[in-house]
């Protein structure tokens, strides 16, 4: 146990569930109301999903998209064009029943997604080829009525982004879908750290409506699984069913072929659930709101030579984009580091009138308490460097890990074994039929995560019905 604010945060290793809560509280990234299900967003958790926004949608202009705002509300008539897609919302769906004291002549739906609204709007703006393609996102507020909730990771209200977008031919959508999957694959690796595995849901898991649904699958501390972005194909599935089409070059009427993609605020649980520890959060440095804290050991109002230190450190910092923050409270040392680390902070910086005197200030890396003494000379160039190898040692550590929990069974018998004495994903050859999916999901509680991009080719029979395999597919337990 690790005395916070007078406060423990329970071990990981205790309980997953109830650390996982306490940290998202201690941190103070969230705090809970009085609506069930919904959650407050505080300033250092909202910071941390502005990075991950900036990041994102930087890398959405850079392929050509644009944003844009659809209403919050969906008539039910417009809900129902796409059979398929309502059927799969339905029991997640919100309804507004009155205006008011007025009951409304049809139920209003609160958008759990926005297909039907871009595909109605497409149905008004799309008349030639020259339209195409059409490539549009918003960052909006979802609503899905779940059962269970836990912050981030599943709530009523959801902040997210979705991407929208239409194509002349079924090569350009497909070549979109993919495209966004991987601006996904690279923002997840290389900004949060996290050793995603890519690949296709089955025809059981895929979304309502669409022809085919790609997934990024991450995997926790605790071997279970958070889906943590999607990217749908959609064919000419919606466009027909909403009457869109395009006159084409040789002036003829053609169908177009739609995409639709997202991640939401539940990468948030991901860093938390990935790289956190019994100290509280431990941020990868790009996507850490404040990268370095500089915590004085002493009164700086009573210090000229201890504030000024702190001062230069930090305006020489925000010289070179590093955001940094100096802790002047007049809390203890010991609280301040404490602080420090359940906030995640990938640097902290011990700057004592002691050390002054030799010129020296302490340096802390929050994903391995290491302490490194550097020269107040030093300091500004050492902390790049230092930034860099802490977020590829946060991916490293996070790979090795999972690698350890990835298994291979041949046959139900090892599949089973492993299921009930290991966490993490298994990896089996699978015949394609959804009876075999079923079956492990009764008998071992894990559903199907994805048939891997690389290395999806099967080398013996199904593992869990002994027929002809079509392909390898990865099961797990998810949240």
């Amino acid at each position: 146990m690790v005395e916070i604010q007078n406060k423990s945060i329970i071990s990981r290793d205790e309980n997953f569930a109830d650390w996982y809560t306490s940290i998202v509280k201690k941190a103070d990234l969230v705090d809970y109301t009085n609506m069930k299900g919904s959650m407050i967003i505080r300033p250092y958790g909202y910071a941390i999903w502005e990075n991950m926004q900036s990041v994102l949608d930087r890398e959405f202009k850079r392929y050509g998209h644009e944003n844009l705002q659809m209403p919050m509300f969906i008539p039910e008539s417009l809900l129902n064009v796409e059979k398929e897609h309502v059927e799969g919302f339905a029991p997640e769906v919100a309804w507004v029943t009155h205006g008011g004291s007025e009951e409304l002549e049809e139920r209003i739906c609160v958008r759990p997604t926005s297909e039907t609204l871009f595909c109605e709007h497409y149905k008004k703006i799309i008349k030639s080829y020259r339209d195409l393609p059409k490539l549009y996102n918003q960052w909006c507020t979802i609503v899905r009525w779940e059962k269970t909730t836990r912050p981030f990771l599943r709530t009523r209200e959801i902040l997210w982004q979705e991407g929208h977008t239409m194509h002349a031919s079924a090569k350009e959508a497909i070549e979109e879908t993919l495209r966004m999957l991987h601006v996904y694959e690279d923002f997840q690796r290389n900004y949060l750290a996290l050793p995603v595995i890519v690949g296709e849901k089955t025809d059981k898991e895929k979304f309502a409506g669409a022809e085919k649904t790609y997934t990024i699958e991450a995997m926790m501390y605790d071997g279970v699984a958070l889906q943590n972005g999607t990217s749908h194909y959609f064919g000419t599935h919606f466009a027909k069913a909403f009457g869109i089409e395009f006159l084409n070059k040789e002036n003829k009427l053609e169908t177009p072929y739609q995409t639709s993609w997202g991640v939401t605020t539940r990468m948030i649980g991901s860093i938390i659930m990935t790289h956190g520890d019994d100290r509280g959060l431990v941020l990868p440095p790009k996507i850490a709101p404040i990268k370095v804290i500089i915590i004085p050991i002493g009164n700086t109002s009573k210090n000229e030579e201890l504030k000024s230190a702190c001062d230069n450190i930090k305006e020489e910092l925000l010289k070179n984009d590093i955001t940094v923050k100096v802790d002047e409270t007049d809390k203890t040392p010991g609280f301040k580091f404490a602080e420090a680390e359940v906030k995640g902070y990938p640097i902290r910086i011990e700057v004592g009138p002691r050390d002054l005197e030799r010129g020296i200030v302490t340096l802390v890396r929050r994903d391995t308490l290491e302490k490194i003494e550097v020269t107040l000379e030093n300091v500004i160039d050492t902390i790049p460097t230092l930034l860099d190898q802490i977020q590829k040692d946060m991916y490293d550590r996070a790979l090795a890990r999972r690698n350890t929990m990835l298994y291979t069974a041949n046959n139900y018998e090892e599949m089973t074994k492993i299921a009930k004495e290991k966490p993490g994903f298994i990896l089996v050859n699978w015949c394609g039929n959804v009876d075999c999916e079923n079956k492990v999901k009764e008998d071992l509680g894990l559903k199907s995560r994805c048939i891997p991009l690389e290395g999806h080719e099967p080398d013996g029979p199904c593992a869990i019905c002994g027929s002809d395999a079509k392909c390898k597919l990865y099961f797990g337990k998810q949240y």
